[in-house]
């Protein structure tokens, strides 16, 4: 059996090196052919060593300087770097599967380079389709693409519920929460929180964005904005649940009453290891799930007056095409701005809340700088927010 061609964009990450991992364990069935990182040139380095890639791209020329001399005098391996860089790397003619884990807008040209490139694309960067889930969605059917494999572990969880099923058989996608370090405390002031309390995630261990993300649920916001684009169903028919376990991953109702979850410990090598190897599953990844240990599964409604995110999500979606861009471009300004201590945690509420109504769609979006446009907008409007 021929091995199949890998490229990681973001491989530094903790998306990346989780992959990376897991391919490691499977030597004789992956070739990591192309890496692309941003300024851990140190782990990079180390990767390339161990790797040996054909090409690996770097966010800045520095960068790339940097790592050919940490690597040298390796042979055999090509440099890039910037977002060109990056889309080359997710494009490469001999690469199969493209996984996409950069954080933030920055992954959006990568990953539609891939799209367009016709790869089977492994999709951890959620803003591609917050961003612009409805050019990604035009493209792909122009490619002829007809699926994006989720990384993210409620959305993998949908997606291998529903393989199979047929989509008239199914009533609505459930998306679990975990609720992060704040829910369960119904007595705390959410203004006074700190930063160092919102990084502390009872269940998952995510890089400093997604884990405050994760502490005032815009993540499941994101999830749901995302979800409406990967499966095609409307936002009615995608409800969230908090799950404080983090056990059931999501679920899927059916037009019968019955409800089929997908379970498994909170650890990102799962959702990864399913996507790379699709169709076929990668054993020895991940623990079992021991229930007699769990001993319960609780679950709880959102609390939407104290974190509204999930519903100004929600209203993004149907607003228009953009507004998803401009939510999304707000929220990673107001997240900065907190983890700078610039602003309190309700903060993020309030003025993403605010610039997401304060948009204004003057025409439908057809090219990608139209969706990074409206994003770039909800940057500077929050930042403006924040400076007031």
């Amino acid at each position: 059996m021929s091995l199949h061609k890998i490229a990681i964009l973001g491989s530094t990450g903790s998306v990346g090196t989780t992959a990376l991992s897991v391919v490691s364990k499977y030597p004789d069935r992956f070739q990591v052919v192309a890496l692309s990182a941003g300024d851990n040139i140190v782990e990079l380095a180390k990767q390339v060593k161990r790797f040996r890639p054909e090409l690996v791209c770097t966010r800045t020329e520095d960068g790339m300087k940097k790592l050919k001399e940490y690597t040298s005098p390796m042979q055999g391996v090509d440099f890039t770097f910037g977002e060109e860089g990056a889309a080359t790397v997710a494009s490469l003619p001999n690469v199969e599967t493209v996984l996409c884990a950069i954080v933030g807008a920055a992954g959006l040209r990568p990953t539609l380079a891939a799209v367009r490139a016709g790869k089977k694309v492994a999709l951890a960067n959620k803003e591609s389709l917050v961003v612009a889930g409805a050019l990604f969605k035009r493209i792909m059917k122009e490619q002829g693409v007809t699926t994006l494999l989720p990384v993210d572990s409620e959305h993998s969880a949908i997606f291998q519920v529903l393989h199979g099923e047929k989509p008239n058989n199914v009533k609505r996608l459930i998306l679990t929460a975990s609720g992060g370090p704040f829910f369960l405390k119904r007595e705390l002031d959410l203004s006074k929180t700190t930063r160092e309390d919102a990084l502390k995630h009872p269940n998952w261990k995510m890089g400093e964005k997604i884990t405050i993300d994760s502490a005032t649920l815009m993540n499941k916001g994101l999830e749901l904005i995302e979800a409406h684009w990967l499966f095609g169903f409307p936002t009615r028919n995608i409800d969230i649940v908090i799950h404080p376990q983090s056990v059931i991953h999501s679920m899927v109702e059916y037009i019968d009453g019955s409800v089929i979850a997908q379970l498994g410990v909170p650890d990102m090598a799962g959702p990864i290891s399913y996507a790379l190897g699709y169709p076929d599953r990668l054993g020895g990844v991940m623990e079992s799930v021991n229930f007699a240990k769990i001993r319960e599964l609780t679950f709880f409604d959102p609390d939407h007056k104290r974190f509204p995110s999930i519903e100004t999500a929600r209203k993004a979606i149907e607003l228009g095409e953009t507004y998803p861009a401009v939510l999304n471009g707000a929220n990673e300004a107001t997240v900065a701005a907190f983890l700078r201590g610039q602003i309190q945690f309700t903060d993020i509420f309030r003025i993403n809340g605010a610039v997401l109504m304060s948009h204004q769609q003057t025409c439908t979006p057809s090219e990608l700088e139209d969706y990074i446009e409206a994003d770039q907008w909800g940057r500077k409007e929050a930042t403006r927010l924040i400076g007031t």
